[in-house]
């Protein structure tokens, strides 16, 4: 069995820019050549070689004295703050009990927490009006071996006024929020994948362009109102989700449903 070689270094920078572009990173111009080398380690050919790829697929363009700017941004799939019946919810038995047992066994490190006015996107997910203010905290977990996950959350403003950096650092978010006064009620996600940039490598312990889990999380409370937005991003290695499936419908159209969804740390 022949082993498996790993991706050149101008593919990996590729690949990190190229999902940097789909998520719109890069509105006012990409780096300069000098500040990518710097952030990836590597030489200026290596650089070159990954944005003329770039460049070949229409997802850039470099113009002398302009520098180098996306000229096709795809947007990723967000989730929906929605509850329709074809949306799948994850069952409050099986992820939202498993996360705080998990942020009970896991330490956190605060990065930042700071009072924000909400994005288009964080504002549409949370269901606010524009110019609404909200908390954004990040965090890095850890287990016992190194880095786990590193965690961006959104939370109204109105709700998340009673905790901060201390309260953050002590406790799951998910339990602040219940002491805050929210009866959470379910929790929708998307599950997808993203290439570590330098910082999250930095962060997660890993190599720049490794593959990381991303999820990103929709809390509800028992009103079906949005109260906390998660994008979090984990080590595959020390990170998985195990789901239970069974089948309903009639013999002629049977289909797979969910019954639990837990996560499971190593």
């Amino acid at each position: 069995m022949s082993a498996v070689m790993p991706l050149p270094k101008y593919h990996q920078v590729y690949l990190v820019l190229r999902e940097q572009l789909h998520e719109g990173k890069f509105a006012q111009g990409l780096p300069g050549e000098l500040s990518l080398m710097s952030q990836f380690g590597v030489a200026r050919v290596t650089v070159r070689r990954a944005l003329e790829q770039l460049a070949q697929e229409g997802l850039i363009s470099r113009e002398p004295g302009r520098g180098t700017r996306p000229v096709s941004v795809r947007t990723s799939h967000q989730v929906q703050p929605s509850g329709a019946a074809q949306q799948q919810q994850a069952q409050l038995s099986g992820l939202l009990e498993n996360l705080v047992t998990m942020g009970l066994r896991t330490t956190v490190k605060v990065l930042s927490v700071d009072k924000i006015v909400a994005s288009q996107e964080v504002a549409s997910a949370l269901q606010l009006q524009d110019g609404a203010w909200v908390q954004k905290a990040q965090r890095v977990r850890s287990t016992k071996e190194g880095p786990l996950s590193h965690i961006t959350t959104w939370v109204p403003d109105d709700i998340a006024k009673s905790f901060g950096r201390k309260e953050l650092a002590q406790k799951p978010i998910l339990v602040l929020l219940e002491e805050s006064g929210v009866k959470v009620g379910r929790a929708q996600q998307s599950i997808s994948a993203k290439l570590a940039d330098a910082q999250l490598a930095l962060q997660l312990d890993v190599a720049v362009g490794s593959a990381l889990l991303a999820v990103k999380r929709l809390i509800f409370d028992v009103n079906d109102k949005p109260v906390q937005w998660l994008h979090g991003l984990y080590r595959p290695d020390r990170y998985e989700y195990q789901m239970q499936l069974s089948r309903i419908g009639g013999l002629d159209a049977k289909v797979w449903v969910s019954k639990e969804l837990s996560a499971n740390f190593h």
